[in-house]
């Protein structure tokens, strides 16, 4: 794993979205007053001592109730537990321990994994409360005081989470190398296709669905750069996703698109881009990481004049959000066009990252301007005033404007393009952050 996991554990309303927005830095996660309301894991990227690490906000769990919501938040839990590599115990020091507390500290006990006990709620300054020493006897180490809401004991307990994080893995060190993961539905080749490259039987390949559930790394290197690829259980369609099993591969195959530089998303040839599909692109694609598209099993289907532009035209109509990325149709069965993929592997990431100076950007924002006018609404011009770019992976610019509510959908997508025109940006999203600005205050 290039990023340790660290999930965030505990009974409902304890917290546990507080800390994890806090940490985060962004409000991602849902926080009500209401027990139970983060009902699926949330996750993101944090970071802490120049230590990054993905943390996973969960459900509470209620082990006792037999309610079929609070049994679903407690499987989801569980499967949180499952890809962890430190555990977050959140408890309220407030309600002290409660029977509920006891039974997830057996829980967390059994896991064997590092845990860390935080008492949230410690709302004052100076001195512990008194109540916290009986977190004692929940037997999984030094309670923390905290508190989410007023910012108290944050960094003390990030450095405990620290101390038990794992040792930096070689790929977490080692930026050269371009990691890929392979990702699609069951049964669509995408351990074949790892073993076509690595040219050796490394993953189990068979014909029933669901072979592979774990995510496996293997690292490899040819002419053409090194790499780690990222081989994951396909992702199945919620309705039949009824084992525990089955729920903790979807996690992975998530975090792998999490991980990676480049999502390879492989396609049956003989189905087309289905409905499942398109969700698990949507993945890739919100998660702002480079895309190819690799049509599986090309060899297997019925070709005449004209056949391969008119699938990549149906492609395309299927994920139009996506259009940017390139498409390449091939066998991992026979290796017919397999070496073609590393190419096109090291342009997308090298798209993905790509920079471009804050003067280029602004000559091609006013050839934009001069070409299509900004619309107007109400006798009321959009104005963009300028552009910057803020970051890479993915490609992110950030356009100062009079008015952010003139500025459309259709005519940032009209930008984006433009961007596309000049900038190259294949096979990498592209994102657009509007700040509003005055021009007295240019």
């Amino acid at each position: 794993m290039s990023k340790p996991v660290v999930a965030i554990i505990g009974k409902p309303n304890v917290g546990k979205s507080k800390f994890f927005n806090y940490v985060v830095g962004q409000r991602i996660s849902i926080v009500e007053d209401t027990p139970g309301v983060t009902r699926d894991r949330v996750y993101a990227d944090a970071s802490w001592r120049d230590r990054e690490f993905t943390l996973i906000d969960t459900a509470g769990i209620e082990p006792e109730s037999e309610d079929v919501i609070i049994s679903q938040m407690r499987e989801q839990a569980n499967i949180a537990i499952s890809v962890a590599d430190v555990i977050l115990f959140m408890t309220d020091v407030k309600q002290g321990v409660t029977a509920i507390d006891t039974e997830i500290a057996i829980m967390l006990r059994k896991s064997n994994k590092p845990v860390v006990l935080a008492c949230n709620k410690s709302d004052n300054y100076g001195d512990p409360p008194s109540e916290i020493y009986e977190f004692y006897n929940l037997g999984i180490g030094e309670p923390h005081p905290i508190s989410a809401a007023n910012a108290i004991g944050i960094g003390d307990l990030l450095d405990e989470i620290y101390k038990k994080l794992p040792p930096k893995s070689d790929d977490e060190e080692n930026s050269d190398r371009i990691k890929v993961a392979i990702i699609g539905k069951p049964n669509v080749g995408k351990s074949s296709l790892l073993n076509k490259i690595l040219g050796e039987e490394r993953s189990i390949v068979s014909d029933i669905a669901g072979t592979t559930r774990d995510a496996i790394d293997s690292e490899f290197e040819n002419q053409y750069g090194k790499y780690i690829f990222i081989d994951t259980a396909g992702v199945r369609k919620k309705s039949k996703v009824n084992e525990s099993i089955e729920k903790f591969s979807v996690m992975r195959t998530l975090l792998a698109i999490e991980r990676a530089d480049v999502c390879l998303v492989l396609v049956d040839a003989l189905e087309g881009v289905t409905d499942q599909d398109a969700k698990i692109l949507g993945e890739a694609h919100e998660a702002g990481k480079g895309i190819i598209i690799v049509i599986n099993k090309w060899d297997a289907l019925e070709k005449q004049t004209g056949t391969l532009e008119k699938y990549k035209k149906e492609v395309y109509d299927k994920i139009s959000y996506a259009s940017y990325a390139p498409i390449i149709f091939i066998s991992a069965k026979t290796g017919q066009r397999v070496e073609k993929i590393f190419e096109m592997i090291n342009k997308v990431a090298e798209e993905n990252s790509k920079r471009v100076s804050t003067s280029v950007i602004n000559e091609v924002i006013n050839e934009a301007i001069a070409v299509v006018q900004p619309p107007t609404d109400k006798g009321k011009r959009l104005k963009i005033l300028y552009g910057t770019q803020a970051s890479t992976k993915p490609p992110t610019f950030v356009i100062f404007v009079n008015n952010k509510e003139l500025f459309h959908f259709s005519y940032q997508r009209y930008l984006i393009n433009c961007f596309r025109d000049n900038f190259g940006l294949q096979g990498t999203p592209v994102r657009l952050i509007v700040r509003e600005k005055k021009d007295k205050d240019i």
